[in-house]
């Protein structure tokens, strides 16, 4: 069983307050998605995956985009805590996707926090194999911190925070409450 880290834990964002986020981000989407021959919202497992479904249901219901598909990429570096899992960033390709052709296809990467780009990096260059057309990136939280040159085009919120803080995402049906807390963990 995974415990959450000790430390002090400030609620910065409340469900109210991230469905106005994400009904902006969509907003934001739209706007380069409309009028695309085939689109593609890719979410990176796990909490990545559950935002990219609200998008593409927002961008259904408010902008009337029907041609969209979703898809999940299992992508792992960090856990939760960002203690490093794999010194290498690790993509494991679902059989389903191994034969994936997205030429004319317009792809939207949607992950939780953009932390120093080594995820969202990966993510690119998968699809970019894949041969997509075009490749956009969405998070929800940016922290300012990427050191890896991966471009985000939609943010939800940008946090500077001190590199020892976490900025915590809790998604449903991961967490049961939709919010982002900051934890200041105690140091031993």
């Amino acid at each position: 069983m995974e415990f959450p880290p000790l430390g002090d834990r400030t609620c910065l964002y409340q469900t109210a307050q991230l469905d106005a986020v994400l009904d902006q981000m969509a907003w934001q989407a739209a706007g380069f998605l409309t009028a695309k021959e085939h689109i593609m919202i890719v979410g990176i497992l796990r909490r990545g995956a559950p935002l990219a479904e609200m998008l593409h249901a927002r961008l259904m219901r408010n902008f009337k985009l029907a041609r969209m598909d979703l898809m999940n990429l299992q992508i792992k570096r960090y856990a939760d805590d960002l203690t490093l899992l794999y010194p290498e960033t690790k993509l494991t390709e679902n059989n389903q996707h191994a034969s994936l052709d997205l030429t004319n296809t317009t792809v939207l990467v949607v992950d939780d926090v953009m932390y120093r780009g080594h995820s969202m990096l990966r993510a690119v260059e998968y699809l970019a194999r894949k041969q997509a057309a075009e490749i956009r990136t969405a998070v929800l939280v940016d922290r300012g911190a990427n050191k890896l040159p991966v471009r985000i085009d939609i943010a939800g919120v940008r946090l500077d925070v001190a590199p020892t803080d976490i900025i915590e995402c809790n998604v449903p049906p991961y967490e049961t409450e939709f919010k982002i807390d900051l934890l200041k963990p105690t140091i031993n």
